[in-house]
């Protein structure tokens, strides 16, 4: 779900009743949690959403090596 796409009110619902619970970036592919600093400071039009970890690992991204530390390092070694 792109952050263009959708109105604030919606995202704020979205986000209280867990339905979007990653966001990234999707020129760089990469997804974190929703209060990372890095992730805060990306543009509007390159932010999307996901409901989970899984749903972003399909849509081939990686975890963000600031806010999640521990995937990022399995990422990287291959596990």
């Amino acid at each position: 779900m792109h952050h263009s796409e959708i109105a604030d009110n919606d995202l704020r619902s979205k986000i209280r009743g867990r339905e979007i619970r990653f966001g990234g970036n999707r020129r760089l592919k990469i997804y974190g949690l929703l209060d990372c600093a890095p992730g805060k400071r990306m543009k509007r039009e390159n932010r999307v959403f996901f409901a989970s970890a899984q749903e972003a690992q399909q849509n081939n991204y990686r975890p963000c090596g600031h806010c999640m530390k521990d995937d990022y390092k399995k990422w990287k070694n291959g596990n």
